[in-house]
C-alpha cells in the first residue's frame, strides 16, 4: 500500500497558526501524522516551534516554522505568503492563534481588550483573507474557537467570549461566500484542554474540569484529531457548522 491510500492528508499542505505549543501544536502535528506538510506560524518562542518541527520530522512527517504575528494585518498576511512560498501550496488553513485575558470586565485595560480583539478577531480575518489567494476549490478553512462563545459559567470572561463569539459569525458567512468554490469554513471550540497556559493541575484545574460532564479536560491531540478528519475528504459536505470538544461543558 502506498502512503497516498494510508494516510487520508497524504498530498495536501497546511498552514497552522499559533502552532509553537498547546493546541496549535497538537493540530500541526496530527495533520502531519496524517501525511499533510505543514507551516506553523509562532511569534515569541522560536525554540518551541523548532521543537515541534523536530518532533514532526522524527515522526516521519514534513514541517517548517514561519516568524509571523498573527495581530498585526501584515503580519497575519505574512504568514500565509510564506507558508505557500515553503510549502508550494496551500491546502488547508488552521486560524489556532488566539489568546486573551480573563478578568472583570471593568477593570480590562484598553492594551488587553485591543490586543484581545487584533489576535483573535483582526488575525482569523487577514489570514483568512490572504489564504484565499492560494486556497484551491475544495480547500478547507478551520478556525479555533472557544466553548466561552457558547457559554461562560464564570465572571471575568466578557472580552474574550465576545471575540470567539466573532468567529462564529465569521465562519457562517465564510460558508455561503465560498460554497461555489466548494471551499469549507468549519470552526472548533474546545473546552478545557490541559496546555502550558491552562493546565489541568493548575490552580483552577479542578473548577474547570467541575463545569463538564466528564470532570476532566482533554488534550490537544484531541483537538487535532478532530481537525484533521474535518480537513479530510470525509468532511467534504461539512460547512458553516460549530463544533464543540468540550466534555459537556455547554450540556
Amino acid at each position: 500500500m502506498t502512503a497516498s491510500t494510508t494516510l487520508p492528508l497524504a498530498g495536501k499542505t497546511a498552514l497552522v497558526t499559533g502552532a509553537s505549543r498547546g493546541i496549535g501544536a497538537g493540530i500541526a502535528q496530527e495533520l502531519a501524522r496524517q501525511g499533510a506538510r505543514v507551516a506553523i506560524t509562532y511569534w515569541s518562542s522560536p525554540e518551541r516551534a523548532e521543537s515541534v518541527v523536530r518532533e514532526i520530522a522524527e515522526a516521519g512527517g514534513s514541517a517548517v516554522a514561519i516568524r509571523a504575528n498573527n495581530a498585526e494585518s501584515a503580519g497575519a498576511r505574512q504568514g500565509v505568503t510564506e507558508a505557500v512560498a515553503a510549502l508550494g501550496s496551500l491546502d488547508i488553513l488552521v486560524n489556532s492563534a488566539g489568546g486573551g485575558w480573563f478578568e472583570p470586565f471593568s477593570d480590562a485595560s484598553d492594551e488587553h481588550i485591543e490586543q484581545t480583539i487584533d489576535l483573535n478577531i483582526r488575525g482569523t480575518l487577514y489570514t483568512t483573507h490572504e489564504a484565499l489567494k492560494h486556497l484551491p476549490d475544495g480547500g478547507r478553512i478551520i478556525t479555533i474557537g472557544s466553548v466561552t462563545a457558547e457559554s461562560i459559567p464564570f465572571p471575568g470572561g466578557s472580552v474574550y467570549g465576545m471575540s470567539k463569539a466573532a468567529l462564529v459569525a465569521f465562519t457562517r458567512g465564510l460558508s455561503r461566500d465560498l460554497g461555489e468554490r466548494k471551499i469549507t469554513a468549519n470552526i472548533v471550540q474546545p473546552g478545557p484542554i490541559d496546555t502550558e497556559g491552562n493546565p489541568s493541575d493548575g490552580p483552577a484545574g479542578d473548577y474547570m474540569a467541575s463545569l463538564t460532564s466528564l470532570k476532566q479536560f482533554a488534550a490537544p491531540k484531541d483537538v487535532g484529531a478532530l481537525v484533521a478528519w474535518i480537513a479530510s475528504d470525509q468532511a467534504h459536505f461539512m460547512t458553516g457548522s460549530i463544533v464543540t470538544l468540550d466534555g459537556g461543558w455547554t450540556a
